[in-house]
């Protein structure tokens, strides 16, 4: 879901973060059966990855690359087919050989190929042990990175080479500057992409996942996805109960809040993370500075804002890039300790360093990133055609006191309020089976908690386990996950064993103790966390 959206580092989105839909708006396409789907898929060839992929560099090395070709339309399995770019680490205990496993960091519009390596050797938790029964399967999914066609609208929407106008916008004028912008990038993209935008959707991407299996001649699959790759699965699940042997979705999206609610429910959660976040930093008064309470302290990092509002840095860091700079820390404690001395050092010494350090302008996987995050959540569900209804909406949770993401969350979406193809009916999500493991931080802002309540109660026989106090989007097998919820996720894979059915949450995990300022500074998303690239 909506997005991490670091132009920093690069939401709903949730990935932010933040359904599926027929071919025609309105209307279901037909759903190709099994025999369909694995003439459509055909084989994978399977080949050592290049030393320096052209797309993702040098993170595919010691994995084998492959594509597969798959239909534009599922409801014409013989037409025009598009290219999934794949990896796969292959299992080496042939033994405990426990079949195919596919990965999902989330998005929608994150790459995927340089997964399998972390699941395979361990660098993110999983025992080597588990990792080694599995063949983890990467993939771009349709329009992202290595596959083709690739998607890629106005650049200049994200970026156009200066700072950008202020999310926060305060008269009629700069809400209409917005909008045309904003209509500007839905327009390149239909232009560029027309029909195929159709198709570009989270129900095409489980089909894709689906032909993927076929492709590979198993009967099931195992999954693990992260933020709106918990959606995803949740689709796929609900689509095809049957293929699925075991499921993990950690950081769960509300499937009935896609995607134009769900970024409402981010405005909110996201506050009240600010507010942990500064009253972090107050408890630490002795060390930053910026003030003994939680209040004085977001005092303080408006102010820091309003000044970069009137003399951005170098003209391309203003307001609206001070706060893509720090809305990881919205995501991810562990951004904590570089931001509060960036706010530190900007607020109280006019040092704009680490300004500098943690701003980037987008480079073309941004971009691509950014126009499958549109195209998808765009397609999956219908969006509100009315300005009008935004406008009330978003100027209301502002106005109630969400200014840490409202704003710029509303401008992060707007081209979905205009775009060439119209939004359809959102897949319909539960099943009887299978038996999914939920994994969901309880503070999480992105794909807040009641989202994992939700799929809990669709999926009846799923298990949730919840991580209380936790802060960080994606919870198990990334960098600072507790053990607690490691060792649930390794069980899981490793036997299919579940906590017993409770009220509410099944089991729980205490989070980690937030960070120590004598703790490493983290600038950028560490190269093991499989939920990065974090967005914006």
């Amino acid at each position: 879901m909506r997005k991490l959206v670091v132009i920093t580092a690069a939401v709903a989105g949730v990935g932010l973060v933040g359904t599926a839909v027929a071919a025609t708006a309105g209307t279901s396409a037909p759903s190709p059966n099994a025999t369909q789907v694995a003439a459509a898929a055909g084989r994978i060839a399977w080949k050592p990855c290049p030393a320096k992929d052209p797309v993702l560099g040098e993170l595919l090395k010691g994995l084998e690359c492959g594509s597969l070709q798959v239909p534009l339309d599922y409801a014409r399995p013989k037409g025009k087919k598009i290219k999934l770019a794949l990896t796969r680490a292959k299992a080496t205990d042939l033994k405990g050989y426990q079949g195919i496993a596919l990965l999902n960091r989330g998005g929608p519009g994150g790459y995927g190929r340089d997964l399998p390596t972390r699941f395979a050797t361990g660098s993110n938790g999983l025992p080597k042990t588990i990792g080694a029964q599995y063949d983890w399967i990467g993939f771009d999914p349709r329009g992202v990175a290595g596959s083709e066609p690739k998607l890629s609208c106005d650049p200049s929407y994200l970026y156009p080479g200066k700072a950008r106008a202020d999310y926060v916008v305060r008269t009629a004028a700069q809400e209409r500057a917005w909008l045309k912008r904003a209509k500007a990038y839905a327009a390149s993209c239909g232009k560029k992409y027309g029909a195929t935008l159709k198709h570009i959707n989270t129900k095409n991407v489980a089909r894709d996942m689906d032909a993927i299996r076929a492709a590979l001649g198993k009967k099931q699959t195992n999954y693990f996805g992260y933020s709106y790759g918990t959606y995803l699965g949740s689709v796929y699940a609900s689509m095809y109960p049957n293929r699925v042997r075991r499921m993990v979705l950690d950081s769960v999206v509300r499937p009935s809040g896609v995607w134009y609610e769900a970024n409402l429910d981010q405005n909110v959660a996201f506050e009240k993370r600010a507010e942990i976040f500064f009253a972090w930093i107050a408890k630490y008064d002795s060390v930053y500075h910026l003030g003994k309470t939680k209040k004085a302290v977001e005092a303080n990092y408006y102010k820091g804002r309003a000044k970069i509002k009137k003399k951005p840095v170098d003209g391309k860091i203003g307001p609206s890039e001070y706060d893509d700079i720090f809305l990881p820390s919205g995501y991810r404690n562990y951004f904590w300790v570089d931001h509060a001395k960036v706010i530190a050092d900007w607020v109280l010494r006019n040092d704009p360093k680490g300004l500098r350090e943690n701003f980037a302008e987008p480079a073309w996987l941004d971009q691509n990133s950014y126009a499958i995050y549109e195209a998808v959540q765009s397609r999956d569900a219908a969006w509100p055609r009315n300005w009008a209804r935004w406008h009330k909406d978003h100027a209301r949770q502002y106005r109630q006191g969400a200014t840490f993401l409202t704003w710029g969350n509303a401008w992060y979406n707007a081209p979905s309020a205009f775009w060439a193809v119209p939004g359809g009916k959102p897949q319909k999500v539960g099943a009887k089976m299978p038996k999914i493991l939920l994994t969901q931080p309880q503070n999480d802002a992105a794909t807040p908690t009641p989202g994992a309540y939700e799929v809990h109660r669709l999926f009846p026989n799923s298990r949730l386990v919840l991580e209380l106090g936790g802060n960080n989007h994606g919870t198990a097998l990334t960098p600072n996950a507790n053990q607690c919820m490691n060792d649930w996720v390794s069980k899981y894979l490793a036997t299919g064993a579940l906590p017993g059915s409770k009220k509410g949450a099944d089991a729980t995990c205490k989070a980690n103790p937030a960070p120590n300022p004598a703790a490493v500074s983290v600038k950028s998303a560490p190269a093991d966390d499989p939920v990065a690239p974090i967005r914006r």
